[in-house]
């Protein structure tokens, strides 16, 4: 009986060692940091999501995919496109994240210095610098400012975009598959 029960105990062990490491693993996979713990998900891996990160002061929502607070404090936003394969961030990517940046300020009350974009095979590390910073806030102002336009111009040359546009229909500047 006892042999039974250290044999138990042992695969026991044995087990919790084994989920431990797939656990890390697949963490990892994510883009999360190894030894930062969950503080926000909004990809239903953990618990949902009830509302968006939100300021009053800047008028901005957003979800991030994950906030992660390291050991030392800092949160971190992270952002994961998995069917992107650049080595580069998109600016567009650059600027969501930084917009996760403002939120998790306004939401936990502490500027973020950095965030991670995960791609299928990259994670990259945006630098939440002053300029980006104003960039971001720049960007905003026009978004606010088109809104109310009668007309926005297209900002891009590609077709693929177009295609996938839920105002196609109604746009004149549509991009045609070449």
């Amino acid at each position: 009986m006892e042999l039974v029960l250290a044999l138990v105990l042992v695969l026991a062990l044995l087990g919790a060692f084994w989920f431990r490491r797939a656990g890390r693993r697949m963490r990892a996979e994510t883009g999360l940091p190894i030894a930062a713990r969950v503080v926000y998900s909004d990809t239903f891996a953990w618990e949902r999501v009830e509302k968006p990160l939100f300021s009053r002061r800047h008028r901005l929502a957003g979800k991030p995919d994950y906030v992660v607070k390291q050991e030392s404090g800092e949160l971190i936003p992270i952002e994961v496109k998995p069917n992107r394969r650049e080595r580069q961030p998109r600016r567009s990517d650059t600027m969501q994240l930084m917009a996760y940046g403002v939120l998790v300020e306004e939401q936990y009350g502490t500027r973020a210095g950095y965030g991670l974009l995960k791609y299928r095979d990259e994670v990259l590390r945006i630098e939440f610098s002053d300029e980006l910073r104003a960039e971001f806030f720049s960007i905003l102002e026009e978004m606010r400012a088109a809104r109310h336009a009668a007309n926005v111009a297209r900002t891009h040359e590609d077709a693929r975009r177009c295609a996938a546009c839920g105002y196609r229909h109604a746009c004149d500047e549509q991009l045609t598959e070449l």
